[in-house]
């Protein structure tokens, strides 16, 4: 009896030593280790690759947001703020109603519509998105024509959260924001060119614009003509 309770204590011992000697190489030094690399060598990436503007997170560079007016009542789908430059149409972004403080995200969903390229309510949905994009994008020295608008201008990406829209987009939107903020056509033009990023490595995807990031420098650009 005597060494059975003696083994059984020994066994208890020693799963109890090999719990504590794991629970902090597992539980606190293999964690620290990591997060104190990654802050080390990935600041920004390991805190959400956030953005800031005037001291303040506005975003993450990975996530889109919206610039949408504020609701009016009666009104089911807010009207897009025309002074930014505007996003991929998705119903997964939030929004951000002054490129400035990000309050908060008014829905985070991702996916895809998941309609089939004949689908009707696909087709009606393009070629609103299509012409809203024509409209708003129009000045009295600058007409766009229905086959100016890129593919990614009236489509949402596969998560829904795309951040990014082509420089062709963001070059399309460049006359309207320059009449809304009061600024020369050719200085919001250079804005998108300092903003666009090129292919990862030189060969890897295509150029693109951070929607966000462009937003937050326009804010600045315009502050400081002010």
């Amino acid at each position: 009896m005597n060494n059975s309770v003696g083994s059984t204590a020994r066994l208890l011992g020693a799963g109890l030593r090999a719990l504590l000697v794991l629970t902090v190489i597992c539980g606190v030094i293999y964690p620290l280790a990591v997060t104190g690399i990654a802050q080390g060598l990935f600041h920004d990436k390991a805190n959400g690759s956030e953005i800031r503007s005037g001291g303040e997170v506005v975003g993450s560079e990975l996530i889109g947001q919206r610039y949408d007016l504020p609701l009016k009542e009666g009104q089911e789908t807010a009207a897009p703020d025309l002074k930014w430059f505007q996003p991929r149409p998705s119903n997964g972004l939030g929004s951000n109603q002054d490129a400035g403080v990000n309050t908060r995200y008014d829905l985070i969903l991702s996916g895809a519509t998941n309609l089939a390229g004949d689908n009707k309510d696909l087709i009606a949905n393009v070629k609103a998105a299509k012409a809203a994009v024509v409209k708003d994008n129009s000045t009295a020295g600058f007409k766009v024509r229905p086959s100016d608008v890129p593919a990614e201008a009236v489509t949402s990406s596969g998560s829904g959260l795309d951040p990014h829209i082509s420089p062709e987009y963001a070059e399309l939107q460049t006359h309207r924001v320059a009449e809304k903020n009061g600024l020369a056509v050719r200085t919001v033009e250079k804005l998108v060119d300092e903003h666009t990023d090129g292919r990862i490595l030189g060969f890897m995807g295509e150029p693109r614009v951070n929607v966000l990031q462009l937003n937050v420098a326009l804010k600045e650009l315009v502050a400081d003509r002010g």
